[in-house]
């Protein structure tokens, strides 16, 4: 049996790995972010880093933590998760990121964690230890919030064509470079509050299994809170810049007014899932906005097969992550 010094160690040395998985999160779906903005050159990449991660930070002032009490509370049924499960969690949404990320593929780092969570939980006690309600939900928001974005995006882009149809293109230009800051900085804080939120609901997950926190407990202690919302801030000041490319320039050429529409389609998707408690990924919304945009322009502005690419690659997450996660899980009950 561990003692209590042992536990609290292994307890810190899990958050510590789940602030580098937040970190990782920030630097993986930076581009989520910036990536409009940087590809319309509206912002320099220094300045659209430093303005996203700003606002991922603020966001900590304006959400509810719904999606923090989904993940902790409403995915697992309670009793069934420890330090094992948590590792492998986290080992295997840490491990798809970096794969990703290297092939310059912007998958979801939060299905990537779900998934995780999912493999690890199902390798020590099978699926009935699930909470089926918190699947589906996150599951039917992968094609949800990709789709929702796509509508949102086609419809302001439809919108503000309508609008602008008889103004000058160089004015239009200037104007949506300026709204543009607005679009994104409400995208960022759409992207701070869902994602800082998943890495809060597995710490507070760990801490209650390991007794530090109770199940009763209405929110997540202070500390997890800011420490999850600063390195997410921090992983998004670092930046991926092999996705930005994919994001703001494979996809489809995006000039401001297109920019500022992807952008504020993504962040009303955003805006409703977490007001709604539903971990969804900014990756897939941002890039259901982006195509939105690009079909409405003309279909052929959109690169279908790197889109394509994009889509195996959400398909795959989950199962490639919670297949790492139930490894990982039966090598911690190995070793430890």
């Amino acid at each position: 049996m561990e003692t209590a010094q042992t536990a609290l160690w292994v307890v810190v040395l899990l958050v510590v790995l789940a602030l580098a998985f937040d970190f990782m999160n920030g630097f993986h779906d930076a581009a989520n972010s910036i990536a409009t903005v940087v590809s319309t050159g509206v912002l320099k990449p220094a300045q659209a880093v430093l303005f996203a991660a700003f606002f991922n930070v603020v966001a900590i002032l304006i959400f509810h933590l719904s999606v923090a009490a989904t993940v902790g509370k409403g995915i697992v049924q309670p009793g069934v998760v420890d330090t094992h499960v948590v590792f492998g969690a986290l080992l295997g949404a840490i491990a798809w990121n970096i794969i990703t990320w290297l092939y310059g593929i912007p998958s979801s780092s939060s299905h990537a964690l779900i998934g995780g969570i999912v493999g690890a939980v199902m390798a020590k006690s099978g699926a009935s230890a699930l909470v089926s309600a918190g699947i589906l939900k996150t599951v039917a928001f992968i094609f949800v919030s990709p789709l929702l974005g796509y509508v949102l995006g086609s419809l302001m882009m439809v919108v503000v064509a309508w609008v602008c149809r008889r103004a000058r293109p160089s004015k239009v230009d200037k104007w949506f470079r300026r709204l543009q800051l607005i679009s994104a900085g409400a995208y960022s804080l759409g992207h701070g509050g869902n994602d800082a939120q998943k890495t809060i609901g597995i710490i507070w997950m760990l801490l209650i299994a390991t007794g530090y926190s109770a199940a009763t407990d209405p929110s997540p202690p202070m500390w997890a809170i800011l420490s999850c919302y600063t390195a997410i801030g921090a992983g998004t000041m670092f930046g991926g810049w092999r996705i930005v490319r994919t994001m703001g320039q494979k996809i489809t050429k995006l000039k401001p007014v297109g920019g500022f529409c992807a952008e504020a389609g993504g962040a009303m998707t955003l805006f409703l899932a977490t007001a709604l408690g539903v971990p969804v990924s900014t990756t897939h919304t941002i890039t259901g906005a982006i195509v939105g945009v690009g079909s409405v322009q003309r279909a052929s502005a959109v690169r279908w097969g790197v889109a394509g690419n994009i889509v195996w690659a959400w398909v795959l997450t989950i199962p490639a992550s919670a297949f790492v996660a139930g490894v990982a899980y039966w090598i911690s009950m190995q070793l430890f």
